[in-house]
């Protein structure tokens, strides 16, 4: 039975892309669900080449066409799709949205890691809040992207970038696998800040800081600010505390000489890269966004009371007993 409906017709989204990560029997399942969704609503469905190669999806490679699915790379999601379905946890759609930013692609994530403070679908009603999107009941939201770069000069004296990347969550200085603390300065807009003794650093957009941010003491910033919040991890003072800062800020961190250690720096968790005491890294607010689209009903406010137990209620705490 071919169960096409009316609103796709009428729809801005009929190429939409699938993403996923290998290694969890619910995404593969809910990836299968999606497949089979799409196809009967008479969409193009579009997959990347590391989630079509996923053991258990179920893909017909000898009938793939552009009118029915279509298997492309990953980082060319966004030349095919109007929208991007990310099936999993935070990390997934971290991954998918160094991909998409600055594509104007949005991004809807489908809850099938721990937390999901970025993906907003319930898996059990996936097909009920799939159809209310598809036929314009949502909302979207931008959120900017962090541009990390470690600085320094060449054999000749020349200045280079030795690395470069970009976080929607946080870049985070750390000492790697050593115990010792990092001694690093830390200057905003080519203002001194502070020199400080820790265990690293934590420098954090609005959407980071209900991650990695939050679990080391870090405020919550709503998204719709332009604000980037630093959080030093297990400073040696008591005195050091986060702060937080314009979006536009330039934030320049020097590793001084004596340090025992040789800190690392990583976006967003992924693999991490060394800063001597030569170089310096810098952190800008990137030029490219990312879209995130949300079902109605769902805001920041309902995600921290729910991913957060904000208003968790306990009868020990009532004043008056229920009759």
């Amino acid at each position: 039975m071919n169960d096409i409906s009316p609103f796709l017709y009428n729809s801005r989204f009929k190429h939409i892309g699938l993403i996923g990560r290998a290694g969890k029997s619910s995404v593969t399942h809910t990836l299968n669900q999606l497949i089979d969704l799409l196809h009967r609503w008479g969409l193009v469905t579009i997959i990347d080449t590391s989630t079509a190669s996923i053991e258990g999806i179920l893909i017909d490679f000898n009938h793939t066409d552009e009118n029915h699915i279509k298997i492309v790379p990953r980082q060319r999601m966004g030349e095919y799709c109007d929208l991007v379905i990310v099936v999993g946890g935070d990390g997934s759609i971290l991954q998918a949205g160094s991909l998409l930013a600055g594509t104007g692609v949005p991004v809807l994530g489908v809850n099938r890691g721990r937390l999901g403070f970025l993906a907003d679908i319930n898996p059990d009603q996936l097909e009920k809040q799939l159809t209310d999107i598809l036929n314009g009941h949502y909302h979207t939201d931008e959120r900017f992207l962090l541009k990390m770069q470690v600085i320094g000069e060449d054999d000749d004296n020349v200045p280079t970038v030795f690395h470069e990347s970009f976080a929607l969550n946080d870049v985070v200085l750390h000492a790697g696998k050593s115990v010792h603390t990092i001694d690093f300065s830390l200057h905003i807009d080519d203002i001194a800040v502070y020199r400080q003794h820790a265990d690293g650093l934590i420098i954090s957009t609005p959407t980071g800081s209900t991650a990695y941010s939050l679990s080391a003491g870090g405020p919550i910033i709503h998204p719709s600010l332009d604000a980037i919040c630093l959080v030093p991890m297990h400073p040696h003072t008591l005195s050091s505390r986060p702060i937080v800062v314009a979006g536009t800020s330039k934030i320049a961190i020097n590793i001084n000489k004596d340090n025992r250690t040789l800190p690392m720096v990583s976006s967003d968790g992924e693999a991490s890269v060394p800063v001597d005491g030569n170089q310096t890294l810098l952190i800008t607010k990137h030029d490219k966004s990312l879209i995130l689209l949300h079902p109605i009903g769902i805001d920041f406010y309902q995600a921290c009371r729910t991913k957060l137990n904000w208003s968790l209620y306990s009868d020990e705490f009532a004043l008056v007993e229920d009759k």
